[in-house]
């Protein structure tokens, strides 16, 4: 069961408690709603997702009106916080690019760890371009890939952009992930090298045998301390819960700690384009 489904069925338990405490049966509800019986039967097993109007309207039959707020927090939880990537690429890469941009374009300070890959903002045309070719391929979603280049490369502009600041990391074997050509990747690590300098812009490298405090089992940005997405297999989380930000912001720091950075981090990066099988 997907943690959709999980938080879509926690919902529904706590519609169905509301219902119990007023001493209403399903059947009577549904009358005091208008609504067929299956309805109620189906959004309080989760099988169906509410609307806002759908709590809204639940609250009030039940004469429960302070209720509405932690409702309708619980649904824009369900909605917003966990997004499958079949829902979040429905309208191709191109449009989940223009999302993203319109998150970053918020931000001031932007920080992103990438334990697998080079981070979207610093991806070269040819890079992105394989990595849409694999994510639209993998979740059978419209493949507008130039669109979605095209619209990776107008994010990027937000580096240029004086008062805004970019601290990246990337776990050392990302740089050696083969995503994409040898040729490609050498291109890739070249504009890795060519970041240092730009004055927007930080860049770690943790390197593979530095001893950890904390697990990279994944990669995650962090947006003005006030929101952090992360990128599983299956879905993209929202978090903006203060616990959840400092949680992602300590593993920041100690990821930070023993990451290489400048000449290191460009020895580091040096000898993965030296390990390319390149003809």
């Amino acid at each position: 069961m997907s943690d959709y489904q999980t938080a879509r069925i926690a919902l529904g338990a706590r519609l169905r408690e509301l219902r119990v405490e007023s001493g209403l049966n399903g059947k009577s509800l549904a009358v005091r709603l208008a609504w067929p019986a299956s309805k109620v039967s189906k959004l309080e097993t989760g099988k169906q997702s509410p609307t806002g109007d759908d709590l809204r309207a639940w609250a009030g039959a039940l004469d429960v009106p302070e209720t509405v707020s932690e409702l309708l927090g619980r649904l824009r939880s369900l909605e917003t916080h966990y997004a499958a990537w079949r829902r979040q690429l429905a309208a191709g890469v191109r449009a989940r690019q223009e999302a993203w941009q319109a998150t970053e374009s918020a931000s001031a300070t932007v920080w992103n760890f990438e334990s697998g890959v080079i981070p979207g903002l610093l991806q070269t045309p040819e890079y992105a371009r394989h990595m849409f070719i694999r994510t639209t391929t993998l979740h059978r979603t419209v493949q507008d890939i130039e669109a979605g280049v095209n619209a990776r490369m107008q994010r990027q502009q937000a580096l240029y952009t004086p008062g805004r600041s970019f601290h990246f990391l990337i776990w050392e074997p990302a740089l050696h992930m083969l995503l994409c050509p040898a040729g490609v990747m050498a291109g890739q690590l070249d504009r890795l090298a060519g970041v240092h300098g730009m004055s927007t812009v930080t860049l770690g490298v943790v390197p593979l045998g530095a001893e950890l405090t904390v697990v990279p089992t994944h990669g995650f940005w962090i947006f003005d301390e006030q929101l952090v997405m992360v990128e599983t297999i299956g879905a993209e989380l929202r978090l903006t819960d203060s616990t959840e930000i400092e949680l992602y912001r300590t593993v920041w720091r100690e990821l930070q700690a023993v990451a290489a950075s400048g000449r290191e981090a460009h020895r580091l990066i040096a000898r993965a384009r030296a390990c390319l099988n390149l003809m």
